[in-house]
């Protein structure tokens, strides 16, 4: 299986912290954001390529970080590749399904691939997840239990039948229609990744991932892992503190080996 790294965004919520650097390299518990969803992703079976797509700014930052990383990943048979998409700032970004599309473009859409904002830390196992994808071959998403109306408002929320298939995903709603939460990890086979440049074709096509997959349900069956744990998404000063200040007092701080 291949695994994208949505990281090209500008974070422009965070200035000035993230101006000049990368908001998915922020250190969390003295460890690089993505550092902590990378330790998941090295363990993934039967992992073949890990593709990073990032903007035109932060795109030597990332060369720097990989250095690290490009061995470890080497070590399990795969391949690590940088991808720069051009974009200098907010007003000419591509978008997280149009990065994406660049990645397919040039990599093909065969393989089951996992998808994912490099700005967030999960505290769940995915490796489960991954083979339970790769066993069925069915497309999934997350869902994680919410009970905060406010939290769920900013995020996307799902719409699930009573054999877990996703009938709709609401990206940050004013009405919640469950309780559901779903992060921006997706798993998807082939046949859905065939269909992201027809996606990004259509005239309302949105920049986040989760509209990708609204446009997807009605044409693939999704399903939803539902999933005890949680999700911290570095996605303002404030809960980029807190999350520091979470895996600090937790102690879980992968280690650098």
């Amino acid at each position: 299986m291949n695994c994208v790294l949505l990281c090209a965004g500008f974070a422009t919520r965070m200035y000035p912290l993230t101006r000049d650097f990368p908001k998915p390299l922020l250190e969390v518990a003295g460890v690089p954001v993505l550092d902590h969803l990378m330790h998941q992703v090295v363990e993934l079976p039967e992992l073949r390529e890990v593709h990073l797509v990032t903007n035109a700014r932060f795109f030597d930052h990332f060369v720097t970080w990989s250095s690290t990383w490009e061995g470890r990943v080497g070590a399990r048979g795969a391949r690590l590749q940088l991808h720069n998409d051009g974009a200098t700032e907010n007003e000419n970004r591509l978008g997280a399904v149009g990065d994406l599309g660049l990645v397919l473009a040039t990599q093909g859409t065969s393989e089951l691939t996992m998808v994912v904002a490099g700005d967030n830390i999960f505290r769940f196992a995915l490796l489960p997840l991954a083979a339970q994808a790769r066993l069925d071959g069915r497309n999934y998403v997350v869902a994680l239990a919410e009970a905060d109306p406010e939290k769920l408002r900013r995020t996307g929320v799902l719409e699930l039948d009573s054999e877990g298939r996703v009938l709709a995903l609401h990206e940050k709603p004013a009405e919640p229609p469950s309780s559901w939460a779903c992060p921006p990890l997706y798993f998807f086979q082939g046949t859905a990744l065939r269909r992201v440049s027809e996606y990004l074709r259509t005239p309302d096509s949105g920049d986040a991932p989760g509209h990708f997959v609204s446009y997807l349900c009605p044409r693939e069956s999704v399903y939803a892992f539902t999933v005890q744990g949680e999700r911290l998404d570095i996605g303002s000063q404030e809960s980029y503190r807190n999350a520091d200040r979470l895996l600090r007092e937790s102690a879980v701080i992968p280690d650098g080996d």
